[in-house]
Parts: C-alpha cells; structure tokens; sequence
C-alpha cells in the first residue's frame, strides 16, 4: 500500500522523514518522464507500505487538515522515539499538544513541514 500526499517543500519534507524521522528511502521520481512531477517514497520498516510525496513545477497547493488527521506510528521502544524526537528537534520541529488527549498520554506529536500531523506513539499498534 502506498500513501501519497503533494506537497510544495519537498526539500523540507525530505528533511523531516529521512534525517529526522529515520525514514529509509525506497524509490524516487522526477524529470520529463514524469509530466512535471518530482517525488520521493519512503518505507515504513517491517511493512509493505510506503509514505510518497510529490510535487509539481507549477505548484502543488496543499493545506493541511485539521489538527485531528494523524500519520501514528507505534513505536514500543521508548528510547527510540526518544532519539527520533531529539533528530526532530534540531532540525527545528516541536511538539504539539495532541486535539484528543488520549494521543499525549504515550506518545509525542509534531508537525511536518506542511502543517500535517505525526504521532510517535509508545505503545504497540493493534491488529
């Protein structure tokens, strides 16, 4: 499965989910081949799924949804939501309070470069 998303700050968003997030890049795309896009495709490690952003030479207006639309990823490993959210913070992104609390008890929330939400929950995801 693959999660697609347009965004204008491709370079930002490359910087929050591979240097700071951690994610691994699995794919790219970009060139006249491509009918103005340009695109990067991350891997979410130990699954088929893929987080792809893409933007176009034209623009690619792209509001963010409301505070309660979340990317979470479970993450049972304190330590290492501790790490990627020291990555985060020095590239400048904080902590957001959560709109539902349930979301702050055991876990962190912050904000990509587009405004769009990621939940590093310490707990281990059902199902």
């Amino acid at each position: 499965m693959r999660i697609a998303r347009p965004t204008d700050k491709l370079k930002d968003i490359i910087q929050f989910y591979e240097k700071g997030l951690g994610l691994v890049k699995v794919g790219g795309f970009k060139g006249k081949d491509h009918h103005g896009y340009e695109g990067v495709m991350y891997g979410l490690p130990g699954t088929g799924v893929h987080l792809e952003f893409t933007t176009h030479e034209e623009g690619t207006p792209c509001p963010a949804p409301t505070e309660d639309n979340l990317l979470v990823l479970y993450i049972p490993d304190k330590d290492a939501i501790e790490q990627i959210f020291s990555n985060l913070k020095k590239l400048g992104y904080l902590a957001v309070e959560s709109e539902n609390p349930y979301w702050d008890a055991d876990g962190v929330t912050i904000e990509d470069p587009d405004g769009w939400r990621l939940v590093l929950m310490n707990t281990v995801g059902i199902g």
